[in-house]
Order: structure tokens, then sequence, then C-alpha cells
């Protein structure tokens, strides 16, 4: 089975608890989404009303994909630039499948619905991306297509003496 992509659904109280719990469970089994594990939803909360408040105000769009029974089991959020001369790309931020789906191809499918929704954006040339270093994400994206671009070594503290570098990745959707 594939998931189902949807790219702006109407965010009900089930699309809504479907990505917070989506959040919850992969920043639970190790996924670089923001948090560290362990995490609870009430944790997660205000960043999913951050992500839903952008969206409101037109700055984010949604990403999401359903399972067959319906569940939230990945997202992705595409985050426009305001800078007038950073317009041409957008930033792909909190992509995630839920762990019970992982190892199925659904990251690729994710990453590729991505890639198709933002070539119907309007002057948009590529999606840029982040990611936690020592995870081998950064392997993982460029299967996909994406080129690191750059490299902060050190810029993210998972914990004392735990600092991971932020890995800059591309994909020129022209």
């Amino acid at each position: 089975m594939s998931l189902t992509f949807t790219l702006d659904p109407a965010v009900t109280p089930a699309l809504r608890d479907g990505i917070l719990d989506l959040w919850t469970d992969v920043s639970n089994a190790g996924g670089a989404v923001g948090f560290v594990a362990p995490v609870e939803r009430e944790t997660v909360r205000p960043e999913l009303v951050r992500h839903l408040v952008q969206m409101a105000e037109g700055r984010t769009r949604l990403l999401v994909g359903h399972d067959a029974a319906g569940e939230v089991a990945a997202t992705a959020f595409f985050s426009f630039n305001t800078h007038r001369l950073q317009t041409h790309w957008v930033m792909l931020y909190t992509v995630m499948v839920h762990p019970r789906h992982q190892g199925r191809g659904y990251g690729r499918d994710l990453l590729a619905a991505a890639a198709e929704e933002a070539r119907a954006f309007d002057g948009i040339d590529a999606i840029r991306l982040t990611c936690r270093g020592g995870l081998g994400l950064e392997h993982f994206y460029g299967s996909c297509g994406y080129k690191e671009v750059g490299r902060v070594p050190g810029a993210i503290r998972v914990a004392p003496g735990d600092d991971r570098d932020d890995i800059i990745m591309l994909l020129p959707l022209t």
C-alpha cells in the first residue's frame, strides 16, 4: 500500500491530533524533528500550533500523507521566503514518516510528492532543507536527489557534550 498525499488539507481536530501524535511518536523513536526523546504531546503542541498559525497566515503549506486506514502517516511543511532576493526557493521542514511505516519507501514517496507540489508553486526553482548530522540523514536525502550545499559544525546541541552538524541540502527543481 502507498500513502495518499494531500496539499493544504482542511485542518480538522483529527488532522491536528494526527500530526501531534505523529510528531511525538517520531521524536520518541529518535527522529530529528526538533525534539529529543523522551517528549510528550504537550511539549510538541506549542510548536504544532506555531506551524498552524503560519499556515493560516499563508506563510506555510502542509503536505500530509495518509495511510490506507486514513491515519496521518507522514508530513512535510513548506515555508516561503519573504526576503525579496530569496523568494525563488522554499524551505521544507518537519519532514516525518511514522516509525510504523518506515522501511517501506514512504520517505522517498513523501519527498517525491513534495518536489512535485513545489514545481507547481509560482516562481519556485528549488527546495532547501536542513538535517541533523550524526544520523546519516544527508545520505538518505542525497539518494533522493538533494545535494549537500553547506554544513555548520556543532550548530545543533542535542544534549550537553553532544553537538551535531546542521547540514544544508538543496534540490533544484528545474
